[in-house]
């Protein structure tokens, strides 16, 4: 099959969504089809040949705390209109399908059979299909869409909410093959201290603050902690140093972005990965991540979390903005290193299950559903 899969974000930057993508087009590419990733982009993304296809340039817009890079331009439908014509696409895979401006151009314009996966989940204003076009204009271009997935049932629930009908379960998956757990650490932060790790973008709903200072209390207690922080940089990144500086907090470690390549790198120099995400998430990619590298988990309660993990099974799950809570969870884990080990090998063992080489079978049979109710569309 000819197939495009269309991201509304900024491709050079990371994220859920983009790395979603990134995994399906492997797996897809691998079993013969002729894929194409369409996204906005600020800088060159590589990819192997002529694979991605760039259209768009992306602008920052605030969504659910967070900050969607996507393109606003109301001129992409010559682009979008050469792209679609050259390529003849038999399937359009499109992540975010009602996220303007990109897909709902590409999903108005498209002929072909139509796959829309809805990622979000919101739990207060912000990221809604009221902004900025208008639901009654986005429920036109809702009906074209022959498949309609979620990553979750929070995902699902969200968007069932502003536009009723059937949703498929399509989860996010994982790459066991690039999620290693034989891969090596890196060997400077491997010196006896106990590394606790933390992966996401430095925006509020992801709970660094809480992180920060639960990590500031068990380092009063116990000097052979670190805490290391792996993310782009963003504007709270000075709050957080200013508050490291003021309560003379040390061994944080800010990394900064780290590539594709590296991220499994990370996972395997930690001893125990902690998301503290406040709300908003309906998945949580970086969970499976951290199970397939074997490595114990504490998270905070929210929703989408507790969909993949169950408390003291692959971690344990804490209410989320506890600091205290966050303390006590960590510290039972740095003090009983076996029980690490048997729940880092209980993550392994459910990461299988989402891995891509499974799903990647799911999401065909998402496209042939597809193709058969376009080709009922047929005079």
């Amino acid at each position: 099959m000819k197939i495009a899969l269309v991201s509304p974000y900024d491709f050079a930057y990371p994220g859920g969504v983009a790395n979603h993508i990134v995994s399906l087009e492997r797996y897809l590419t691998r079993l013969g089809h002729d894929v194409r990733v369409i996204a906005p982009a600020s800088k060159e993304v590589r990819f192997d040949g002529n694979r991605f296809i760039p259209i768009g340039t992306p602008r920052a817009m605030p969504a659910s705390g967070s900050i969607a890079r996507v393109t606003v331009s109301f001129w992409l439908d010559g682009n979008v209109n050469r792209v679609l014509q050259a390529e003849n696409f038999d399937v359009v895979h499109l992540h975010e399908p009602l996220m303007p401006m990109l897909c709902t151009t590409v999903l108005r314009l498209s002929g072909a059979a139509n796959v829309g996966t809805f990622h979000a989940h919101a739990g207060r204003p912000g990221y809604n299909f009221a902004y900025p076009i208008g639901t009654w204009i986005l429920r036109r271009w809702w009906r074209r869409l022959h498949v309609r997935t979620a990553v979750s049932e929070p995902a699902r629930d969200f968007v069932n909410g502003y536009f009723r009908g059937e949703y498929s379960l399509l989860p996010n998956g994982v790459d066991l093959e690039h999620f290693d757990a034989s891969l090596p650490p890196f060997e400077e932060y491997r010196d006896g201290m106990t590394n606790i790790l933390f992966v996401g973008r430095l925006e509020k709903r992801k709970g660094l603050d809480y992180l920060i200072k639960a990590f500031g209390r068990l380092k009063a207690e116990d000097d052979n902690l670190r805490l290391m922080v792996v993310g782009p940089p963003s504007r709270l990144l000075n709050k957080y140093q200013k508050y490291i500086r003021k309560h003379h907090i040390r061994d944080v470690i800010f990394l900064g972005r780290a590539t594709y390549e590296d991220l499994p790198r990370y996972y395997q120099t930690a001893d125990i990965f902690c998301t503290p995400a406040t709300s908003c998430e309906s998945f949580g990619i970086i969970l499976l991540e951290a199970m397939a590298m074997g490595k114990p988990i504490v998270a905070s309660r929210n929703e989408g979390y507790r969909k993949v993990m169950a408390d003291g099974d692959e971690g344990i799950l804490v209410p989320p903005k506890d600091a205290g809570a966050l303390a006590e969870a960590l510290k039972r884990l740095i003090a009983d290193p076996e029980l690490r080990v048997q729940m880092g090998r209980r993550g392994q063992i459910k990461a299988v299950r989402y891995s891509w080489e499974k799903l990647t079978g799911q999401v065909l049979e998402v496209y042939r559903l597809a193709r058969e109710r376009r080709d009922e569309e047929k005079p």
